[in-house]
């Protein structure tokens, strides 16, 4: 009865594809970030970690000796901090957005590991 006046156009057929499409482009930026040096955090551990690669608190760390770099997280630093220091080790340094934690904040981050 209504078959080929309401057939959709080839366009329309392929609009949930591109919206898919489109909707995976949007966690590219944080991974090309991290994958071009220009990770978001960076932090210096007191011991090598203990793997090269693992995710704390949802993001991937990538580490090599006491070096390790992640991307933009959704967490205040001083939380991304204390999720590396329970993966990773006692936290040294760490820098989130060029921005490093105060020595107190540092304390905070290791004890809550």
């Amino acid at each position: 009865m209504f078959g080929p006046m309401f057939k959709p156009s080839s366009a329309a057929r392929f609009m949930p594809l591109i919206g898919v499409a489109l909707a995976g482009t949007a966690a590219l930026p944080a991974t090309v970030q991290a994958a071009g040096g220009g990770a978001y955090y960076r932090a210096e551990l007191s011991a090598p970690a203990p793997k090269g690669k693992f995710v704390a608190r949802g993001i991937v760390w990538s580490c090599e000796g006491t070096s390790c770099v992640g991307a933009r997280g959704s967490s205040r630093p001083l939380m991304m901090c204390a999720s590396l220091a329970r993966e990773a080790g006692e936290v040294k340094g760490f820098i989130a957005d060029g921005k490093a934690l105060e020595a107190e904040e540092l304390a905070r981050c290791n004890g809550a590991a």
